[in-house]
Order: C-alpha cells, then sequence, then structure tokens
C-alpha cells in the first residue's frame, strides 16, 4: 500500500475528530453559549449538511487542479474555522463555521477517496477505501475521548483548538507525499461532467446511495447523543464517556479493517449481514441502556457493525460508479453525510418531544429497519428484472425449433 495513502487517512483522522468530538461536548457548548441541548446537537447537523452540499460542489470545483493543491486549500480552511469557533462567544457564528469546515472537509473526502483508490490495482480497493476511512475510525478511539477529556477539564474550546493543532502535521504529510499532478495523473483527459453524472444516476447505484444514508443516519442519531444517554439514562458518571467513546472507535477500526479485506470479494454479504445486526443491536441498546455493564459491551459492537457496514458500502459504491472518477468518492461523501445530517436532527425531535434520552437509540432501529426495507425491495426488483429478460422454456423451445 502506498504512504500516501496513509497519509490520507491521518488528514482524515484530524477531520474525524473533529466532525464526530460533539458528541462529548453537546452538554459543555449548550451551557456556555446558553442553548437547548437539541440546538447544540445541530452543530452536529450543520457539519454534516456541509458535507453533504460541499461534496459534489467541492469535487466539481477542484476536478481540474493538481491534487495535492486541492488537498491543502482544504485543509488550511479547516484549520481556520475552528480557530475561529474556538474563540467565538457567539452559537451563530459557531454555526457557521461548523458548515464551513464541512465544505472543506467535504472537498478533501472526496478528492481523498478518489486519489486512494487511483493509486492502488482493483484488488486492494477496498483496502484502500478502509485506510481512508480508517483514519475516522482512529479518531473515534483516541481523538474523540481526548476532545471529551479537555472539553470536560478546560472546556469545549480547548478541543477546538487541539483539532486545529493536530491537522497542521497532516498538512506537512501531504504536502511532501501527496502526487501534485491533475486528474489520475496519468496524463489521460478528465471525464466530461455529464458523462459521470449519467454513470452515477445509473438503477442500481441509486438504492446503495440511499442505503448508505440511513445507515448512516442511525449511526449519527445515537452517537450524537450519546453523552447524555450514559450520563442521565445508563447512570454513568461524566468520566465514562471519554470510554465509551473510545469503546465505540476501537469497535469501529475493526469492523472498518475486517470489512476492507472482505468488502471487493463478497460486498453485498458483509453489507446485508451488518445492517441486519445493527437494526438488531440499536434496539438491544435502547432496552440495555439502563444496565451499564450491558451498555458498554453493546457500544464497542455497534461501532464495529455500524463503521464495518459503512466502510463496504462506500466500497460498493465506487464499484458500480467506475466511470465517474471524479464524484463517485463525492457522492459517497454526500450519502455519507446526508445521514449525519438526518440522524441528529431526528434524535433531537424525539429527545423535544419528551420520549426520553432512549429515544434517538429507537429512532436508530428505526432507521436500520427502513434500510433493510430499501435493501430488499432492491433485490427483489433486480430478481423481477432478470426474470423479465430471462426466457422462457416455452420461448427456448420456440427459438430452437426455429
Amino acid at each position: 500500500m502506498p504512504i500516501a495513502v496513509y497519509v490520507l487517512g491521518l488528514a482524515v483522522f484530524a477531520q474525524g475528530t473533529s466532525e464526530f468530538m460533539l458528541s462529548g461536548l453537546v452538554s459543555g457548548i449548550a451551557a456556555d453559549l446558553d442553548v437547548p441541548l437539541s440546538a447544540a446537537g445541530l452543530l452536529t447537523s450543520a457539519f454534516a449538511v456541509g458535507m453533504v452540499v460541499g461534496a459534489p460542489l467541492m469535487a466539481l470545483s477542484s476536478r481540474t487542479w493538481p491534487r495535492r493543491r486541492a488537498l491543502l486549500l482544504f485543509l488550511a480552511v479547516f484549520v481556520t474555522v475552528h480557530v475561529v469557533g474556538a474563540l467565538t462567544p457567539s452559537y451563530g457564528v459557531l454555526l457557521a463555521t461548523r458548515f464551513v469546515g464541512a465544505l472543506a472537509n467535504a472537498g478533501f473526502w472526496a478528492v481523498a477517496l478518489t486519489t486512494a483508490v487511483s493509486m492502488v490495482p482493483d484488488r486492494l480497493k477496498g483496502r484502500a477505501t478502509a485506510v481512508v476511512v480508517g483514519g475516522v475510525t482512529i479518531a473515534c478511539v483516541v481523538g474523540v475521548p481526548a476532545g471529551a477529556v479537555l472539553g470536560e477539564r478546560w472546556g469545549w474550546r480547548s478541543a477546538f483548538w487541539a483539532v486545529a493543532i493536530v491537522s497542521l502535521p497532516a498538512v506537512l504529510a501531504v504536502l511532501r507525499s501527496i502526487p501534485g499532478g491533475r486528474g489520475t495523473d496519468t496524463g489521460a483527459a478528465p471525464v466530461p461532467v455529464r458523462d459521470e453524472l449519467r454513470a452515477l444516476a445509473g438503477p442500481r447505484l441509486r438504492p446503495v446511495l440511499l442505503t448508505m444514508a440511513l445507515v448512516q443516519g442511525a449511526t449519527f442519531c445515537t452517537f450524537s447523543y450519546l453523552e447524555p444517554l450514559l450520563t442521565r439514562e445508563t447512570g454513568l458518571g461524566a468520566g465514562w464517556v471519554p470510554v465509551s467513546l473510545a469503546l465505540f472507535g476501537a469497535g469501529s477500526f475493526a469492523g472498518v479493517t475486517v470489512a476492507g479485506r472482505f468488502a471487493d470479494a463478497r460486498p453485498v454479504a458483509v453489507v446485508a449481514t451488518g445492517m441486519t445486526a445493527l437494526a438488531l443491536g440499536w434496539a438491544a441498546l435502547a432496552l440495555a441502556a439502563g444496565r451499564p455493564a450491558l451498555a458498554l459491551a453493546l457500544i464497542p459492537l455497534l461501532g464495529m457493525l455500524a463503521f464495518g457496514t459503512g466502510t463496504a458500502l462506500i466500497t460498493r459504491v465506487l464499484g458500480l460508479a467506475s466511470g465517474a472518477p471524479t464524484l463517485a468518492g463525492a457522492f459517497s461523501t454526500t450519502a455519507f453525510n446526508l445521514g449525519a445530517t438526518v440522524g441528529p436532527w431526528a434524535g433531537g425531535l424525539a429527545l423535544d418531544a419528551g420520549f426520553g434520552y432512549r429515544a434517538p437509540v429507537w429512532m436508530s432501529a428505526l432507521l436500520m429497519v427502513l434500510a433493510l426495507l430499501v435493501a430488499a425491495t432492491t433485490a427483489k426488483g433486480r430478481r423481477s428484472r432478470a426474470g423479465e429478460r430471462r426466457p422462457s422454456a416455452v420461448q427456448r423451445s420456440a427459438r430452437g425449433r426455429l
């Protein structure tokens, strides 16, 4: 595996820390800025909205730029907005920095995914994807719990400063390791945008993107409100929050690692198994939330299933959208973060409706049921179309006589 692929994973680590760290900081942000808990949760949604909007826009605007220049520009903007976020006393400004930071993160993701898979042969594309996505899971293991510790000891702003500082080595690593050429660095002309959009509009790809959005929506719905669930429903102290986030991250890293090895060979089986287990797992966590030992045991398992399934879905999208080398990564990022937008919003609605701190977990289970229905309907439609195309015995007999 080229060292540049691991460098991209390092940069994603810093950005993933920012995306996920609010799950351990929402109470502190809400108290400091005098806003409701659901408003603090919407900071995660604002980041996700920026990712949804920014992924295709940034991919299109940077498709003719040298890769290294694009990645460095996105990282520079990302660092700047975190400095502004650490300094501002305004919830509105903080919300805006989350959106702008997400635009930069989306652009980086879109370029990073396509860059990583273009550097390796087909048999290693799943592993290359896993390395890049693995930066997010390492963020969950190390960065997010560290952000929660910083937030508890020195306030939530210290976590924003830490993200800005940690991003600086990634800037240097990208500068030294990523090729500076345009497109695929092969000298070939880029695929026309119209052809890429036509490839992305295929009937096989749309259901996979919708499924990815629902799976990630389920993940973020619970993850965004994990801290109040653990401290106010499970009965754990605030010191257990970083531990729980680290457990989720450790499970996520294991899931990405395993999925990276099997997604290339059996993507459908990995996705189907993971989705079924997630539907059952979120329901189990909702039922077991009042039992600390059982809840803590389920958290890493759910992290493994969520990110393992997500990695397999991204690999599936990149494989189906091979005719869209620029926008395939962007649409994967969009679907991933569309779920990250809907998830916290749905969880916040359930909380505001007074259904209790387990409500976001039940909402996660419901989203997974919807994902399974989409997958089952798609599979049934595909089998029906295949049956229509396959000639019947009478037709085959008639053809034989002819």
